[in-house]
């Protein structure tokens, strides 16, 4: 079976009822878990966004904590799986400075593991990415908010 376009759905959902809608998002939300996680996410915090990113961040907290710190191989496949959950959540939220916010909070925690992320090429090459990531995402930025991040960047950038 082939999807359609998005605007085909869009016109389809038009001509739905209310309670096919509601009917139709239920039972998407059963089918996956990422679409419950969205749907959770437009329902209940996208009105407060300062909150969903604190939640966020409380949820990388116990990732770190959770590293197995073994060796630089283990610890780089758990940091990529942390990238990878924070990139889903930043994906839910559609807002730069969400983005930016969770991407910033991500390269502070990494700089304060230990051990020192230093000694591995991989884990620097992970930061330096996230580091660049940021630059690019700033330009698209009220000049305000370009200036405040700008100031955490360069902190960052300067303690490497």
């Amino acid at each position: 079976m082939k999807a359609v376009t998005v605007n085909e759905l869009k016109q389809e959902l038009i001509n739905r009822t209310p309670s096919e809608l509601r009917e139709l998002c239920l039972r998407l939300s059963k089918f996956k878990k990422e679409n419950k996680e969205l749907l959770t996410y437009l329902l209940f915090e996208s009105s407060d966004e300062v909150s969903y990113i604190e939640s966020v961040k409380r949820e990388i907290d116990q990732q770190f904590e959770q590293i197995n710190k073994k060796s630089y191989y283990v610890i780089k496949k758990s940091l990529r799986k942390i990238l990878l959950n924070t990139r889903k959540y930043i994906r839910y939220s559609h807002k730069k400075e969400t983005e930016i916010d969770l991407l910033i909070y991500f390269c502070v925690k990494l700089r304060k593991f230990t051990p020192s992320i230093q000694k591995s090429t991989r884990l620097l090459n992970i930061y330096n990415g996230q580091i660049e990531t940021i630059r690019k995402k700033l330009s698209f930025l009220h000049e305000d908010l370009q200036y405040d991040y700008g100031i955490e960047l360069n902190a960052l950038k300067g303690s490497s």
